[in-house]
């Protein structure tokens, strides 16, 4: 009696591959690298690379330097990925801030229209200024959106400006200032008691994973105030850095 062939095995769609990228990124228990992924999925590294710009530009991953985490998307759907996200990482270093200036903190990431708070860290005597988790913040009225666009590769930065119309000459002058001190600084445009303070985490040049800013009242962000926020602002924009392409130890690799 003959023996059947082995069935082929079927191939897999683009949405399977994709879905296998953001699986294995979402399980690994650090930052991983293109190559370990396209290792453990089964994809060539070019053709793994590719999907994740688009899983990148949609939310679902982020990319710090040459690691990769998840992203806000993935974390609005599931807590199972909590272990190795960007807000695991960055809490510690929002909480650091947050009590070395009294102010509060919150962590923001690039989306389309704008910046995602998805962290905050407020302290009880702020509790009257909202904390905006989960909000969409606009590139005109904020210093996070801000501070993520300045650090963007120019064509990119373009991008965003196009889409402002009688605006972009006024936001581009912002983003110019931001670029050159490395911070962006927001005070009276919404509330004219509240100012805030961001600067980009940038892993990678010209691609930010995202941007932390320091809120509070006004009146504390003269002078000396402000150079000090900026001081505090840097070193733990610095320290994130670090965390986020730190990854696994060089052995087994």
């Amino acid at each position: 009696m003959p023996v059947a062939p082995h069935a082929a095995a079927p191939s897999r769609s683009a949405v399977d591959k994709a879905l296998d990228l953001v699986e294995a990124v979402s399980r690994a228990p650090h930052p991983v690298r293109l190559t370990d992924l396209a290792a453990e999925v089964g994809l060539h590294r070019a053709t793994a690379y590719r999907i994740l710009l688009d899983l990148v530009r949609r939310g679902w991953v982020l990319r710090a330097g040459d690691r990769y985490l998840p992203g806000a998307a993935v974390l609005r759907m599931s807590a199972s990925a909590a272990g190795n996200s960007l807000t695991a990482l960055a809490r510690p270093v929002l909480e650091r801030l947050s009590a070395a200036t009294s102010m509060m903190v919150n962590l923001q990431v690039l989306e389309e229209g704008g910046a995602r708070v998805i962290d905050v860290v407020r302290p009880e005597r702020l509790a009257m200024i909202s904390h905006l988790r989960g909000e969409l913040l606009p590139l005109r009225r904020f210093a996070g959106p801000l501070a993520l666009v300045a650090a963007l590769e120019p064509d990119a930065r373009r991008r965003w400006l196009a889409g402002l119309a009688e605006n972009a000459a006024d936001v581009a002058r912002e983003l110019a200032e931001v670029e050159r001190t490395g911070a962006a600084v927001e005070r009276g445009r919404n509330d004219k008691l509240v100012a805030s303070v961001s600067r980009a985490v940038v892993a990678d040049p010209g691609a930010p994973v995202c941007a932390v800013t320091v809120v509070g009242p006004d009146a504390e962000f003269d002078g000396p105030g402000l150079a000090f926020v900026e001081r505090e602002l840097r070193a733990a924009t610095d320290e994130l850095v670090t965390a986020l392409t730190a990854g696994a130890p060089e052995a087994g690799r």
